[in-house]
């Protein structure tokens, strides 16, 4: 089974072409460091009357959208090794105060997988 980190967070819809950017560049980082694969899904139905829906559950403001994200990885060992790599690379490239979002808001896990196609 593989391992997978999830990521769900706020973003101002006026922010959405520059998270958009970061994100493409997070995609070739992650890829690059070994990752399985990358998702970036942006809110399109989060109306939902049968459950908690996303935008209540991340207490949206005006404005704002839910962007949800995961990566895959070959195990939590694989994703510690690969995460360590992002990291140090990040470091080099992008000033981490300047996000399209309030990082503040963002919430993160890490998934064992338990069904797997």
């Amino acid at each position: 089974m593989k391992y997978v980190d999830a990521f769900v967070l706020p973003v101002p819809k006026e922010n959405l072409k520059a998270y958009a950017r970061m994100a493409r560049l997070g995609e070739r980082l992650w890829r690059e460091c070994g990752a399985l694969d990358y998702k970036e899904c942006v809110g399109d139905d989060l109306n939902i009357k049968w459950a908690v829906s996303f935008a209540k559950m991340m207490k949206l403001k005006p404005g704002e959208t839910v962007v949800f994200s995961y990566i895959v990885f070959k195990s939590r060992a694989h994703r510690d090794k690969v995460n360590a790599k992002v990291m140090k690379e990040m470091e080099k490239i992008s000033d981490m105060t300047k996000m399209p979002f309030d990082p503040r808001r963002m919430v993160y896990g890490g998934f064992k997988g338990i069904v797997e196609m």
